[in-house]
């Protein structure tokens, strides 16, 4: 295991990612109410929401009200979600409590594009061109590339290696005729298809193709491989990850209505405390983040560490 980071970042996703996809209502306090309870656990970057179509999306049809209402904690980098002009000019608003860069985001998986974005391939290639002018003319730098169903797709069935690296190449030829670079490059598992296997073979893939690039992970865990997919790419020295309080959230757009989410970051943050990699994270702090968003959305979550606590807690006892 002598690739394993010393170190990883988590983006924290379950406020965007979490309440977008819940039957609701939620309410704006209670929105704000987690973003500040994590806030206070020693992560370092929040996803706290999206400022997309609300016909698509109704459950952010208070993104300004959330944004303009959380408490800012000084270290933590807040950020949100946009998909075209529209919604980064509604982000911009707040660029004094938002992190503000753009992404290029691909489907590795045409079908998702189409459910997704209602966009083929060359309509989304238009698009990402667009949209690309218009964040760097609002002098919005793009940061990030990320591939969506990287690792399979509900609606297209498996994914090639060449279609997660076809995508990256397009979104590398965007930044080539614009004259930047990306920082990153995110792979996403939408609908959670990926298995340790996947996750060696793509990030390998996309490694010996694009050694410069990091690679980080959005991992779900719809059919229950998510914490294992993510030690594998701990187990490759992966050192950012995307995950969700509770396990909070899921793709709106995947047609599996009641699968679990994103991987739970504090079984994330547990299983990187066991193994000895640093995360900068409250563990009990995240645990009770956890369960007050279980509280928030009225059900049970799937992260079985918030029933059963951090291991911590019971070695304190035994002492």
């Amino acid at each position: 295991m002598s690739d394993l980071p010393k170190k990883i970042v988590i983006e924290e996703q379950g406020p965007r990612e979490g309440f977008q996809i819940e039957p609701g209502p939620i309410s704006t306090k209670d929105k704000i109410a987690l973003i500040d309870a994590l806030s206070a656990t020693g992560l370092g970057i929040i996803e706290v929401a999206s400022f997309v179509n609300t016909s698509l999306v109704p459950g952010w049809a208070d993104a300004e009200a959330v944004v303009g209402g959380f408490t800012p904690k000084p270290g933590v980098a807040y950020t949100a979600l946009w998909f075209n002009s529209h919604g980064m000019r509604r982000a911009l608003a707040f660029k004094d409590r938002l992190q503000i860069d753009g992404a290029v985001a691909f489907s590795a998986s045409e079908a998702f594009s189409l459910k997704n974005l209602n966009r083929d391939h060359a309509g989304h290639l238009a698009a990402m061109r667009k949209t690309t002018e218009g964040h760097l003319a609002a002098g919005v730098p793009v940061t990030r590339l990320v591939v969506m169903a990287s690792f399979g797709c509900n609606f297209s069935g498996d994914v090639a290696v060449s279609q997660v690296t076809g995508a990256i190449e397009d979104g590398l030829a965007i930044a080539r005729d614009y004259g930047f670079s990306y920082k990153s490059v995110g792979l996403a598992d939408s609908m959670g298809w990926a298995t340790p296997q996947k996750v060696a073979r793509v990030v390998g893939a996309v490694r010996e193709r694009w050694p410069e690039l990091e690679v980080s992970l959005h991992l779900h865990d719809t059919r229950g491989l998510g914490i294992s997919n993510a030690y594998e790419g701990l187990r490759l020295g992966v050192t950012k990850f995307d995950a969700t309080v509770g396990g909070l959230g899921g793709c709106p757009f995947a047609a599996q209505p009641g699968a679990p989410g994103n991987i739970a970051s504090e079984e994330l943050v547990m299983l990187c405390n066991e193994m000895g990699i640093e995360t900068g994270v409250d563990l009990d702090a995240l645990i009770e983040a956890g369960r007050l968003a279980e509280t928030i959305v009225g059900h049970r979550l799937p992260s079985a560490a918030l029933r059963a606590g951090s291991l911590d807690g019971f070695r304190r006892r035994a002492a």
